[in-house]
């Protein structure tokens, strides 16, 4: 039995086209190269105003030591016994060599990348180059990639589901609904308007008359099976 209908065009829901913002490596002020920041070497005298910056974690158990020969480092306006001035991490020596500075405390660069350097949600590696963050999670570019066919995602179009990142092509194929005309998936990422009636639904630009092909978008039409009909060629049908 044929049956009547009115149809309006709605944007296609679903989840959004996603952005992913490029993720900068930390800044490592502390890498020795420019003259203010390298460590300079020297020796303690007597006569010195000198305090260890780690203070209660002095080797010496007195952040003020002093003893013949003693050397120091300094590094702006901070000041180390020469055993004190050691990787906070792995507590290896410093002396001259490259490090990078955390308020009062140093580390040696390996350590620095370990231990404050973004990871990759996927992979769980550290993140020394460029990446991307998406939903304030930091990857690798080459870890960002659609969880079905593995491409690419940095500068793509993708959506997600369940907090998995897909292509265009891979989330309207397992996941969007289709179209009743063409087959074709209905997703919404280009902003894509579709039209629906009971089970079915269709794409704008698809819903036209099974007949005369005419748009039946706001306009009166007749569901005639599987068919669709403008009222002027459900005229010529059986209505049973």
């Amino acid at each position: 039995m044929a049956a009547c209908g009115f149809a309006a065009a709605q944007p296609a829901t679903g989840p959004k086209c996603g952005v992913a913002q490029q993720l900068h490596p930390p800044a490592t002020p502390g890498f020795t190269g420019p003259p203010d920041n390298v460590a300079i070497l020297s020796h303690v005298h007597q006569t010195d105003d000198f305090e260890c910056s780690l203070r209660a974690r002095c080797a010496y158990g007195d952040p003020t030591h002093k003893e013949p020969g003693m050397k120091k480092l300094e590094f702006k306006g901070f000041f180390w016994h020469e055993q004190c001035f050691r990787c906070m991490a792995c507590n290896a020596p410093i002396g001259v060599g490259a490090f990078i500075p955390r308020g009062q405390e140093v580390f040696c660069p390996n350590c620095y990348e370990e231990t404050f350097s973004p990871r990759c949600r996927k992979c769980s590696r550290v993140i020394t180059s460029f990446g991307v963050t998406y939903k304030n999670d930091p990857w690798h570019r080459e870890c960002f990639t659609c969880t079905t066919c593995h491409k690419m995602l940095a500068e793509e179009r993708f959506t997600s589901k369940n907090g998995q990142p897909f292509c265009a092509s891979c989330f309207g194929q397992h996941f969007a609904r289709r179209c009743a005309a063409c087959g074709g998936a209905i997703t919404g990422l280009t902003g894509t308007k579709y039209c629906v009636y009971e089970e079915r639904s269709w794409h704008r630009e698809c819903f036209v008359c099974s007949a005369c092909k005419s748009p039946l978008i706001a306009c009166g039409f007749v569901a005639h099976g599987a068919h669709i009909l403008c009222p002027s060629c459900a005229k010529d049908r059986p209505t049973c």
